[in-house]
């Protein structure tokens, strides 16, 4: 195995762990928005090191074009995607833990549905 083989392969197990790790923060966290949170976080990191992986692994120009832009659409619309779940969640008034000591959405409410309880 050369060099580039050995931190190819590095990355996928790594990213690869990575997920392992969010899917067990997904059963742990204690409420809706820190579960999204670790999700989120987990699903961009470890793509990334899974496609960095395949990338060292196969390392042409045309691979190189598809994967930067496997990265780009997966991060973009997880970040919108991760943010809308979280928005709906709110406005169906999802209740977050009693750790939860400030509400940043709470200046955005709209008439239908106003701003909830201050948790400090």
């Amino acid at each position: 195995m050369t060099v580039l083989e050995i931190i190819a392969t590095a990355c996928m197990i790594g990213g690869a762990l990575i997920f392992l790790v969010g899917a067990f923060g997904l059963l742990r966290l204690r409420d809706f928005y820190a579960r999204l949170s670790g999700v989120g976080i987990a699903a961009g990191l470890g793509t990334s090191l899974l496609l960095l992986g395949l990338l060292l692994h196969y390392p042409t120009p045309v691979n190189t074009l598809k994967i930067g832009l496997a990265l780009l659409v997966q991060l973009s619309t997880a970040a919108v995607g991760g943010n809308a779940m979280v928005r709906a969640g709110y406005l169906a008034r999802t209740e977050p833990t009693d750790a939860t000591r400030f509400d940043d959405l709470a200046a955005t409410s709209t008439p239908d549905h106003p701003p909830s309880e201050d948790r400090s």
